[in-house]
């Protein structure tokens, strides 16, 4: 398994999809070997158990265990794949691997990455090559575009069939401002692999209609999200007394719809005042969002966080009356679904793939700024329509596991391998 980001060393939804998933594949005896760019900070990354592994000679690649993981093996190489991330860690990732951080050779401004990007997809590729040659596998498994490189010349040297997981696409990422060098990268990835797996029919008809893949090769796995499980003793920030809360949390970047979020909030606080609108999270946007919120005069009653991370996002959650996921293209949105294992209603636009299993969330089209303002005052107003979206959102939680998208995968590797 091909990946560039593992709790807690995270940016996004990929890395907590790669955990669940991988988790599950390892509790239904699946073995894994997961090939990941290498922790370089104390600060940023798990908590390993150095393994009996073979080192490449210059460090590049090692390998450790994580004792949550029975039937998992990190390989860890020195490749700096640091995409969305905050300066600070995209800086330790350079530092800790002696790479030079320098600007992504894009053609449009504002892109959603950080660093020499497509050197270090190729060194990634290079050295997980080197590492395939160590390791006993049956199929490739790559996550998202950066990997597609690794995956396809492995599968080429090895002759071992490759499936190619599609969390995300340039076309949801960057619109009609298109990074053509990594949407050739994804089309060469998905041409050559035996299956391709899509978060959502939404990407599936992304990846059929702009990439020109038969149909019958993508198969379509939800995400999941673990049980937040009980409350923990977790000291809430005091608010104003009656106060409510409308959270914004994820990369704020266009593909995410900030601006229509804060457009919404404008016409909820033309009416009422007592609430207060977060945004967590960080992204090519950010000084824009906050520029944005003092053009519409709501300055003081929206607040930004920054990047969260372990117990405050649980924290943040847990204060929410209610998550908006105003995203333009979302393939999944996997950040709904935690909002719910938090109990929190979510209001998601239709253009994302968790519309296609939320059959009782609150959906709105991102652009419908009037409407999403509506539903934000409606929820916050009437306890009892809370309490419905509450409860059906735990049943709709119920039908996703990532037991089952593990199983679906696994049926996905006997059908490229031709097994039963």
């Amino acid at each position: 398994m091909l990946g560039w980001e593992f709790p807690p060393f995270i940016s996004g939804g990929l890395g907590t999809a790669c955990y669940g998933l991988t988790r599950a594949l390892n509790d239904l005896g699946t073995e894994v070997s997961f090939v990941l760019p290498r922790p370089v900070d104390a600060a940023y990354a798990p908590p390993a158990q150095p393994s009996s592994g073979h080192p490449s000679a210059g460090g590049a690649v090692s390998v450790y265990h994580r004792s949550e993981f029975e039937r998992v093996r990190f390989w860890a190489l020195g490749a700096a794949l640091a995409p969305y991330l905050r300066p600070e860690v995209g800086e330790a990732l350079a530092t800790g691997l002696g790479v030079e951080k320098q600007t992504l050779d894009t053609p449009h401004a504002g892109a959603p990455y950080a660093g020499d990007l497509f050197a270090e997809v190729e060194r990634y590729a290079r050295l997980a090559l080197e590492m395939a040659g160590r390791e006993p596998f049956s199929v490739i498994h790559a996550h998202d575009w950066m990997t597609y490189p690794a995956g396809v010349a492995i599968a080429m040297t090895t002759g071992r069939p490759l499936v190619v997981h599609v969390h995300s696409t340039e076309y949801d990422r960057c619109g009609v401002t298109l990074n053509r060098r990594i949407c050739n990268i994804e089309r060469r990835g998905m041409r050559t692999a035996d299956a391709v797996i899509a978060v959502s029919r939404l990407t599936k008809n992304i990846i059929v209609t702009r990439y020109g893949i038969d149909a019958d090769r993508v198969h379509v796995v939800y995400n999941a999200t673990q049980s937040a499980g009980p409350t923990p003793d977790l000291e809430i920030p005091p608010i104003a007394e009656g106060e409510r809360i409308v959270l914004f949390l994820g990369r704020v970047t266009a593909q995410k719809g900030p601006d229509y979020f804060l457009q919404a909030a404008r016409r909820v606080l033309e009416t009422e005042r007592n609430v207060r609108f977060i945004i967590a999270g960080s992204g090519d946007m950010i000084h824009h969002t906050m520029e944005r919120a003092a053009e519409l005069g709501i300055a003081d009653k929206v607040l930004f966080t920054g990047f969260l991370r372990g117990d405050d996002v649980e924290r943040v959650f847990r204060m929410a009356d209610l998550y908006v996921m105003p995203s333009v293209s979302e393939p999944f949105g996997i950040a709904a679904l935690e909002a719910l294992s938090y109990d929190v209603p979510v209001l998601i636009s239709k253009q994302s793939g968790a519309a296609e299993v939320l059959k009782h969330a609150i959906k709105v089209d991102f652009w419908n700024v009037a409407k999403m303002a509506d539903r934000i005052l409606a929820v916050l107003r009437s306890e009892r329509l809370r309490a419905a979206l509450q409860a059906h959102g735990r049943l709709d939680l119920r039908r996703l596991s990532w037991d089952g998208a593990a199983r679906q995968c696994m049926r996905v590797y006997a059908q490229v391998l031709g097994t039963p």
